[in-house]
């Protein structure tokens, strides 16, 4: 898990909203293990400012793209 506050906090958001959008998604599912490194890599990237609304804004972005088989 992410250690950095702002990281965790839309973590946490992106992956609450998503689960509430799929039911059907457990909470241990691995696509929460390629959110965080998703929005970890683009914190890095500094393509964000690092805020936490908006991180959960492209990680929530980020889940929807996904297909069943990247998981």
């Amino acid at each position: 898990m992410v250690d950095d506050g702002p990281l965790r906090t839309a973590v946490d958001t992106a992956w609450c909203v998503y689960r509430a959008r799929h039911r059907d998604v457990d909470a241990a599912d691995g696509r929460r293990c390629l959110l965080e490194r998703h929005l970890q890599g683009r914190r890095e990237a500094r393509e964000s400012n690092g805020d936490a609304q908006e991180l959960a804004a492209f990680g929530l972005a980020y889940l929807e793209r996904l297909s069943d088989d990247e998981c």
